[in-house]
């Protein structure tokens, strides 16, 4: 009788297991992992919890003025925005849609709920990433440049917040944007090992929410300042107020 054999036979078919440290693929990972903290992550704490809190109440234009005026007048600002938001954003964004085109949805077949967060977090990175390069290039490179003008800065966000359509794009992007990073907090803790153990995670994602909640709060306040204000003129020596009702009041008052 023929002894069974000690060697298993090799698989045909079949997917080979995933290990840390092969190829290049977890490196790119860990750095798309890693970009989306420091500097993307960085860049909408400051862009949303200071720069557009400083256009939150009365003082609103002024107030934003000065903090895109100190922004601008940074050291090397062009070399920070360059490799500090720029090129780790364009990273971040494509590396993630190459992610999302190599996976599946598969919400419908297991609708759990791990599942459609990691569907939530490609749908609104794709978001936010539209959004930030129609606010980057309408802010950055059409118009007044604000880095020579930064009086300019209320007058310019007002100019498309006052549209309703594009009131309503900022604000699906704002959520996107901060829900994309408040979860990417909790992604990155996890991913990364430094919050383990499912109570501690289940607390971390609480805090994240609840940061969430805080970046649309925020956010949404310096929108609803933006439209609220008078209407503010773009020149060259500063923001001022539309005075055109007073003007037309004071030609009939002339004419009479």
């Amino acid at each position: 009788m023929a002894s069974a054999s000690s060697t298993a036979p090799a698989v045909a078919h079949g997917v080979a297991p995933l290990r840390a440290g092969q190829g290049i693929s977890f490196v790119l990972r860990r750095l798309h992992s890693l970009t989306g903290i420091i500097p993307v992550g960085a860049f909408l704490f400051e862009h949303i919890l200071i720069s557009n809190s400083t256009a939150i109440g009365q003082n609103g234009p002024a107030g934003y003025a000065r903090q895109v005026g100190f922004l601008a007048n940074l050291p090397l600002v062009f070399f920070l925005e360059l490799f500090g938001i720029w090129i780790p954003i364009a990273f971040h964004a494509l590396y993630g849609f190459y992610i999302w085109y190599r996976g599946d949805s598969n919400t419908a077949a297991y609708p759990w709920s791990g599942n459609w967060m990691y569907t939530l977090q490609r749908w609104t990175g794709g978001i936010a990433f539209i959004y930030i390069v129609w606010h980057t290039y309408t802010m950055r490179f059409t118009g007044v440049d604000l880095h020579d003008n930064p009086m300019a800065s209320f007058a310019k966000v007002q100019g498309e917040v006052v549209h309703t359509g594009l009131f309503i794009f900022y604000v699906i992007g704002l959520v996107a944007a901060s829900w994309h990073f408040a979860y990417g907090i909790w992604l990155f803790c996890a991913k990364w090992g430094l919050v383990s153990g499912d109570r501690a995670q289940r607390r971390l994602l609480r805090v994240c929410l609840a940061f969430f909640l805080l970046l649309c709060g925020v956010g949404l306040a310096s929108l609803a300042s933006f439209r609220s204000h008078p209407l503010q003129e773009q020149g060259n020596g500063g923001s001022m107020a539309h005075s055109q009702p007073e003007r037309v009041s004071g030609v009939r008052k002339g004419a009479q």
